[in-house]
């Protein structure tokens, strides 16, 4: 049986084959940096060009299902679209890179790490920065009512094993800016 491992890695030989840059992101990136938990899915930042669909639909087509035209759709739009492996239903969610200066500045700081959360292989691969992963999550924290458990677990655990090697100044700079430095605070005050 496939693993979400085998998944990923197939996902990443096509992303490196088009020469199309990525940034995990979500509870896979949080795992790195705090405390590991098990998903059904993961969340990556690409930045997918409109006239890269088509190759990248033709080059996974055969291990995910996938709609090209949704995919199309889901860029014009800004909104993320998913792929579903067929031998593991293990499902990625991929938002497209947005133009915005916070996007483009934690975009840049991405950084190669092992993960080892998709199975006994470890894969290299491009993951958010620790300050960017919590930023994004009490973004979604936010916006999803402030009452996710699992998302405020997951900032804790971040906390708790990499705080101490946190840029703050940066985390301070991009909560004020997203408007989510009263969620920081709160957070570091725990």
């Amino acid at each position: 049986m496939a693993t979400p491992g085998d998944a990923l890695r197939r996902l990443l030989e096509v992303l490196d084959k088009l020469e199309i840059r990525y940034a995990i992101g979500g509870s896979s990136a949080s795992s790195v940096y705090g405390i590991p938990r098990t998903s059904e899915d993961a969340d990556l930042v690409v930045d997918l060009r409109p006239d890269q669909i088509d190759e990248f639909a033709a080059e996974l087509r055969s291990d995910f299902y996938l709609d090209p035209g949704t995919i199309r759709e889901a860029l014009t739009r800004g909104r993320a679209f998913n792929l579903i492996h067929f031998k593991s239903s293990y499902k990625f969610d991929l938002f497209p890179l947005r133009s915005d200066d916070f996007s483009r500045t934690e975009f840049s700081r991405r950084r190669y790490v092992i993960l080892r959360s998709f199975g006994p292989e470890p894969i290299e691969c491009a993951v958010a920065s620790a300050e960017d992963t919590i930023l994004r999550k009490l973004e979604w924290y936010r916006a999803g009512g402030e009452v996710s458990e699992r998302q405020w677990n997951d900032l804790r655990g971040v906390i708790r094993v990499s705080g101490h090697k946190l840029d703050r100044d940066y985390l301070h700079k991009w909560a004020r800016h997203l408007k989510i430095d009263d969620l920081l605070e709160r957070l570091l005050s725990e």
